[in-house]
């Protein structure tokens, strides 16, 4: 089974807030044992909100299921040694520090790779770990502005847009998960690791491959075309009598089919509409012209007529709307996780398993030190050292600790 896949690989997470996270649950999802390396007081992430459930937060708990935590300082000579020690034992290492940070603890790849030549290390950055940029910060917003995504957001005219789910941050936690298994592809079939270098900007610029590829093809900047496809008419949303639709009709077969059943025949003869480039040219004219048509039905109405012609369309929905339909239920994507401290948390689970099996349970994302003496156990750490790292204050267990791995 997909979800067994990684059983057996040793991750150590040192990542923070979204893109490294992204990737370490992605690896869990997958199987792997993944230990989230944190300060005592836990990682950033913990602490963005709101919302809040009973003081935790959702977009944390959203990218950190199934993995232990263990709280250590690594501000301290012991907690740097300890974590030395674990990796000798590591398949796969993730980190989304600014570059050079590791280094200064003495955690580099150089460094761990003299220990453990196997080991694969992940370095997630904002602008990747050479160049004249490497140091510069960034976060998912600046990717976007500077990777030109915010320049092609919105309608002609408007303010620059951004995506506002972090789709750099998860295009990069994404991407960094297979570069993470080709490496492990790597270990396994000529026994040696490496050092993967993962920016959010090469990640945010292979997000947007068509339409840089037009760039380079025209040397033409795109147009701002709201919700319409900058190659394809129509493709948008309209409005109806009740909301708003996507509708894709430019396929020859489906752009007859819509004028037929809008008994608008001189559409389909229009020459400035005749064909999908004519209808590009002219998107703003005919938009008009076809909502004037789609004001006068529902969304439902639509739907069904649409749908019936074999034309592409839906409903434009709200979140609130999304987990209530049919589509929604079915995906076999929703969780209901308990959580020790927020409760019962409706969430997200793993989507690529295979069909024909139902979805495991899922383990909700930990506490702040809550695994910590299990996962100092469980990499080989003995007994006294344990106790003297607890009693110098490096490592942090909290109450919630239980025998989970």
């Amino acid at each position: 089974m997909i979800r067994d896949s990684l059983k057996g690989v040793r991750v150590l997470d040192f990542s923070h807030v979204l893109a490294g996270p992204v990737c370490s649950m992605t690896l869990a999802d997958l199987g792997a044992h993944v230990v989230k390396i944190e300060p005592p007081g836990g990682e950033i992430g913990r602490h963005i909100g709101p919302p809040w459930l009973n003081g935790e937060s959702p977009a944390f708990m959203s990218v950190n299921r199934g993995k232990y935590s263990l709280a250590i300082d690594l501000k301290t000579d012991a907690g740097r040694r300890t974590i030395l020690t674990m990796a000798r034992k590591a398949d796969v290492l993730i980190e989304n520090f600014r570059p050079g940070v590791m280094a200064s603890m003495g955690l580099d790849y150089e460094t761990l790779r003299a220990v453990n030549p196997k080991l694969v290390y992940c370095s997630v950055s904002a602008f990747g770990q050479r160049g004249a940029n490497t140091k510069r910060p960034g976060v998912d917003g600046v990717i976007q502005a500077v990777s030109g995504l915010m320049s092609t957001l919105g309608t002609a005219h408007g303010d620059p847009l951004k995506v506002p789910v972090p789709v750099a941050d998860m295009m990069g936690g994404y991407l960094a998960t297979i570069a993470v298994l080709g490496a492990l592809h790597i270990v396994r079939t000529q026994g040696t690791g490496q050092h993967l270098d993962v920016s959010l900007y090469n990640a945010t610029l292979m997000l947007q491959q068509i339409g840089f590829a037009a760039y380079l093809a025209s040397g033409a900047e795109p147009e701002k075309t709201g919700s319409a496809a900058p190659y394809a008419c129509p493709n948008e949303a309209f409005r109806t009598r009740d909301g708003w639709m996507m509708i894709v009709a430019y396929h020859p077969g489906r752009w007859s089919a819509l004028c037929e059943l809008l008994d608008a025949p001189d559409l389909e003869t229009d020459p400035r509409f005749a064909t999908n480039d004519a209808r590009v040219h002219h998107r703003a004219l005919l938009h008009d012209i076809l909502e004037a048509h789609f004001v006068r039905r529902s969304t439902a109405e639509w739907t069904d007529m649409l749908s019936a012609r074999d034309i592409l369309c839906a409903p434009v929905t709200s979140y609130r709307e999304v987990v209530e339909t049919a589509e929604y239920r079915e995906s076999g994507i929703a969780r209901t996780v308990a959580h020790p401290v927020a409760g019962r948390v409706r969430t997200h689970g793993f989507a690529l398993g295979p069909s024909d099996t139902p979805s495991p349970e899922e383990t909700p994302a930990p506490l702040t030190g809550q695994h910590t003496l299990d996962m100092l156990g469980f990499y080989g750490i003995e007994e006294d050292e344990v106790a003297a790292l607890s009693n110098a204050g490096v490592i942090r267990a909290s109450a919630a600790n239980a025998a989970t791995a």
